[in-house]
């Protein structure tokens, strides 16, 4: 049969390239927050994670959904999700390259939280979905110290770099993960409505144990080994440790009712579950189970802002991949002026989001420092609330540049797609965007929040006019404490001048003048791709490649 048509003017995918080496605002970001810190792990993780392998890995996995089995052949209940072994392969790599658990492991590095911020950013360029067992366990090992036996018994296991996706007990596994159940139906984030009930039914090596019954809504993602979970003790509402297999080596009473159809997401498991009489253990001071939550929810929260900085970097860099190869009106569509805007508008929005999580990350890294401290609890909500909010108008741009291209599901533009049904998902769970400015307000009642925000604007005074005004009167709002009427504009403002404040030290003249003239100086439209004219579009748009073969000449 003669062919119809030749195939041309389609672009080659990006792949076989490195995520790290290509990022020249997260390499930046890094300079500037951790200086001197040894990237050759985040290079090779990188180079990993650009392979055909592994974006096959993140196809499949998404591909072929995760699935329930309540009971086994012979009608015995086992309460088991099947995943691909793609899935499998995610998660060896993530947990192989200590996205769970490095500043929990004795890791060398001065700034452990940062070192492994980046590698989670990166690994959500690839596939962001499996990285949920990965941020829970990361969030909850910490919070085992409160129970010492257990923290004993479980934290080796749980900053191993090994992965064992079999369901056994914690001795027989070489590496574990956790995840947590907080919400239940009638409650969702008011945890405290929670009605899932522990009776205390005495005292062994690890502690206080409880029997519980009850609920939870949303219980991710069920084959983890343990999880932490929120439920009614006679004290109140206390934090439990709840094992899948029990030290016996029998399951525990963990009954999954079914799996959430989630608009993305789709590789992770999120399940609904029910316990009856379930064995668990308390964790800390009984009846004081919301304050180890919060402490937990922050470390979260950091990875939501870092899961989609790393999505508005590859939408971007599928963009730029695209437009650079894609010809239309006699040139490549990077080299038509109005698409030019539109991709240097996303590049400065990219690097801003990147420049803010990495600044929450170092946070994390000095936990006596009385500044970071209080800086960590401003920035938190702000970074969690802003980056997360403006994932899903990015994506759909960043689809747009692509056409048709970004709008189906099949081959390596596909990714497209993918990332734009996962962008809700990081502005919704761990406390959407109400709930967020809702904690700034919280924040600003310690005085010392004020006078950190303050800090930090001051070390980049006079860099730009426009940062310069919003600084002046931005400490005086914060002292005002805005009503709740006002909180997200408040949120928006804090982050838009600590944004501006990162890239004016840290990033490129261009990519700072661009950020303050259009996001501080009014100079910018209600949509992307408003730039004004003066702006240094070649300047932005190079340094934003993601490899260098696909610039253009």
């Amino acid at each position: 049969m003669d062919a119809t048509h030749e195939v041309f003017n389609q672009p080659e995918l990006l792949v076989n390239y490195n995520l790290f080496e290509g990022n020249r605002g997260l390499r930046d970001a890094l300079k500037f927050n951790a200086p001197g810190l040894d990237t050759a792990e985040l290079a090779r993780l990188g180079a990993q994670l650009g392979t055909a392998d592994m974006q096959a890995h993140a196809r499949l996995a998404n591909v072929h959904l995760p699935v329930l089995h309540t009971h086994d052949r012979f009608g015995r209940r086992i309460d088991q999700v099947e995943f691909h072994p793609s899935y499998h392969a995610l998660m060896s790599a993530s947990v192989g390259a200590g996205l769970h658990g490095t500043p929990w492991a004795n890791h060398e590095s001065t700034s452990p939280h940062v070192l492994r911020a980046a590698g989670f950013m990166l690994f959500t360029e690839l596939e962001p979905s499996s990285l949920c067992p990965v941020s829970m366990t990361y969030a909850a090992t910490p919070a085992l110290r409160a129970n010492p036996a257990i923290h004993a018994d479980w934290a080796p296991k749980l900053t191993s770099r090994h992965y064992d996706p079999v369901l056994k007990t914690w001795r027989d596994k070489p590496g574990v993960t956790m995840g947590m159940g907080m919400t239940e139906k009638q409650g969702g984030s008011d945890v405290r409505a929670n009605t899932t009930r522990a009776v205390p039914m005495g005292a062994d090596a690890w502690g206080q144990r409880f029997a519980v019954t009850g609920h939870k809504w949303f219980f991710s993602a069920p084959m983890c080994d343990a999880f932490l979970i929120l439920a009614q003790t006679q004290a109140g509402l206390s934090c439990l440790f709840l094992p899948r297999v029990l030290p016996d080596g029998t399951l525990n009473a963990i009954y999954i009712q079914r799996l959430k159809d989630k608009l993305g997401n789709k590789a992770n498991a999120s399940s609904e579950v029910e316990f009856s009489g379930a064995s668990a253990w308390l964790v800390g001071e009984d009846g004081r189970g919301v304050p180890q939550i919060l402490a937990m929810g922050t470390m979260t929260r950091l990875d939501c802002a870092l899961g989609t900085s790393g999505l508005m970097r590859q939408s971007l860099s599928l963009a730029l991949n695209h437009t650079a190869q894609r010809q239309a009106f006699g040139k490549r569509l990077i080299q038509q002026p109005l698409m030019r805007n539109v991709l240097a508008d996303l590049a400065i929005e990219s690097e801003a989001a990147c420049a803010l999580s990495i600044r929450l990350a170092r946070c994390f890294d000095h936990p006596e420092d009385a500044h970071e401290q209080a800086l960590s609890r401003l920035l938190t909500p702000v970074a969690k609330f802003w980056i997360c909010k403006r994932g899903s108008a990015f994506a759909q741009e960043a689809m747009e540049c692509l056409g048709g291209n970004g709008y189906v599901e099949e081959g390596g533009e596909g990714v497209m797609a993918r990332i734009y049904r996962e962008m809700p998902v990081n502005s919704i769970w761990e406390g959407a965007g109400n709930i967020m400015a809702l904690d700034l307000l919280r924040a600003l009642r310690k005085p010392d929040a004020v006078a950190a925000l303050a800090q930090e604007l001051r070390a980049a005074q006079g860099a730009h006019p426009a940062l310069d005004r919003l600084a002046a009167v931005l400490p005086v709002r914060l002292e005002e404490m805005a009503s709740e009427l006002q909180a997200r504009r408040l949120a928006q403002d804090v982050a838009l001048a600590l944004q501006a404040a990162l890239l004016c030290q840290g990033a490129s003249r261009a990519v700072a003048d661009a950020f303050c003239d259009s996001r501080l100086a009014g100079h910018w439209g209600q949509t992307f791709g408003t730039l004004p004219s003066r702006t240094d579009f070649d300047g932005i748009i190079d340094r934003a490649m993601p490899r260098q073969a696909s610039q253009v000449q």
